[in-house]
């Protein structure tokens, strides 16, 4: 397995990237993995080093890089108040020129597939893998939103808007009780795909909360972080190969 990091330079700044991927058999798949609110952390190391195992070529970006370099938050009050700051400055578009800056160097990287890609988003991410799938129906064939936060939101570039475009086939683990993304949403949400006439599959988790997916969580479950996980896998061998 090929871990490195690297500084890719967007229009907003520095990015740092942290790229995993077999050290054979390639080029692979591109995968872009884009963190949960959080941040990158070794529970989030962990997880892309497994998808990529499966043989992806994973790119996992700091997404918060507009406030700082990077860093891992930890639990204290000030750190905490930081990132909720920080959460502000991702958004549905910028997060295109993040994206874009993480293709133009996959494109020059042998190990990396030229074709289709897949993108796995969690809780804030999670409606940044539709605005992706929603610019770049050419490229994006798979979208998975894990527990994904504000699917709905009041802005002309919300998640659930302008779907029509969409080729990816999107998958969304939903879980119960979320403030960030209440059941009324994931009615609008569902509705706005079926009209959009996306391919989707939508799981209702019952017995899980927002946050089951990365382990280490307070609110980590493992029987429904599994089924992410045969999900994910599902959702990108049949359309990545």
């Amino acid at each position: 397995m090929i871990e490195r990091e690297i500084d890719l330079e967007t229009d907003d700044g520095v990015m740092r990237t942290f790229i995993y991927h077999p050290e054979h058999d390639g080029p692979h798949p591109v995968v872009l993995y884009l963190m949960d609110a959080p941040s990158i952390r070794p529970a989030l190391h962990q997880m892309a080093s497994r998808l990529a195992t499966a043989g992806y070529y994973v790119m996992m970006p700091y997404l918060f890089y507009r406030g700082g370099e990077f860093k891992v938050f930890g639990e204290e009050d000030a750190e905490m108040h930081q990132r909720r700051e920080l959460m502000q400055s991702v958004n549905p578009t910028n997060i295109l020129g993040d994206a874009q800056a993480m293709l133009e160097h996959a494109a020059d990287d042998p190990d990396a597939d030229d074709g289709d890609i897949g993108a796995v988003g969690f809780c804030m991410s999670g409606g940044l893998v539709l605005s992706l799938a929603r610019a770049w129906p050419e490229r994006v064939a798979a979208a998975a939103s894990i527990h994904g936060a504000w699917m709905v939101k009041d802005t002309p570039d919300s998640p659930h808007l302008n779907l029509d475009s969409v080729r990816a086939e999107v998958y969304l683990g939903w879980a119960d009780n979320d403030a960030t993304a209440p059941v009324e949403m994931m009615h609008e949400f569902r509705q706005c795909l079926e009209e959009a006439d996306v391919h989707y599959e939508l799981d209702f988790l019952t017995e899980a909360v927002h946050g089951y997916a990365p382990p280490g969580g307070k609110n980590y479950n493992w029987r429904a972080a599994e089924d992410h996980w045969e999900r994910v896998h599902s959702l990108l061998r049949r359309n990545l190969g």
